[in-house]
């Protein structure tokens, strides 16, 4: 790819271009799940299309020790715990991974608290689910989540991405029934690297977006339902 022409204008871009790529499964009775941060303003816009309930689920990278960056394995929201197949080889203890993964199940808890509030977690089971982000390098955190999701008994998972790495890529196609990847680069180098504009997405602009999404499933329901009408 020539990095001066990146394929995606910013997240709000992908978000649409996979929205086209998944306009089927708009007539099925869905959920858009993102990976916050950066997948929420790529899912929303998802989920605006296929007019589908949107929220967050979660999953942390397990770094190494003394290098946080080198992810071992990730734990997602409710505990599913992947660990990558190197892990030996980097010597890492099991108290370490233990210690690790309850230390970001707490942050993932935290996260649902300030994301969701007091709202339940929305149902999977017997449902079309769409699991969104705005990019994939590894997979670890993505393979984490498609864990937890799978246990759920989701009628259809499907993982939709604007861009992932060529390798990852083909693991997590087993893992899902469907995978939707606009650019799979046998080099990815950085997944910023596939936007023109990257900006950090803050906590902020996640509450703000799933709180429109709330309430444009409100006006939804409203416009197609006589007896909610004023």
């Amino acid at each position: 790819m020539n990095f001066g022409e990146a394929p995606f204008r910013d997240r709000e871009d992908a978000g649409r271009r996979l929205a086209e790529r998944l306009a089927r499964y708009r007539d099925e009775d869905l959920v858009v799940l993102a990976l916050p941060r950066g997948g929420v303003p790529v899912g929303y816009e998802v989920a605006r299309a296929l007019k589908a309930p949107l929220d967050v689920f979660i999953a942390r990278k397990l770094g190494a020790p003394n290098q946080p960056e080198l992810g071992i394995g990730a734990v997602a929201q409710d505990g599913t715990l992947v660990l990558n197949d190197h892990i030996e080889e980097i010597g890492v203890s099991e108290e370490y991974v233990r210690r690790i993964a309850a230390e970001e199940m707490e942050e993932a808890r935290r996260r649902l608290k300030l994301f969701r509030a007091d709202r339940p977690e929305p149902e999977v089971r017997e449902r079309t689910t769409i699991l969104v982000d705005d990019g994939i390098a590894t997979g670890v955190t993505t393979w984490a989540a498609i864990e937890a999701l799978r246990r759920r008994g989701p009628r259809r998972l499907v993982l939709a991405v604007p861009v992932c790495a060529a390798q990852p890529a083909e693991s997590l196609r087993q893992e899902v029934d469907e995978l939707i990847c606009l650019e799979a680069p046998s080099d990815l180098m950085a997944i910023g690297l596939w936007y023109r504009h990257f900006e950090q997405t803050s906590d902020e602009e996640v509450i703000e977006l799933l709180e429109r999404a709330r309430r444009e499933q409100e006006e939804e329901r409203d416009a197609n339902d006589p007896d909610r009408r004023t």
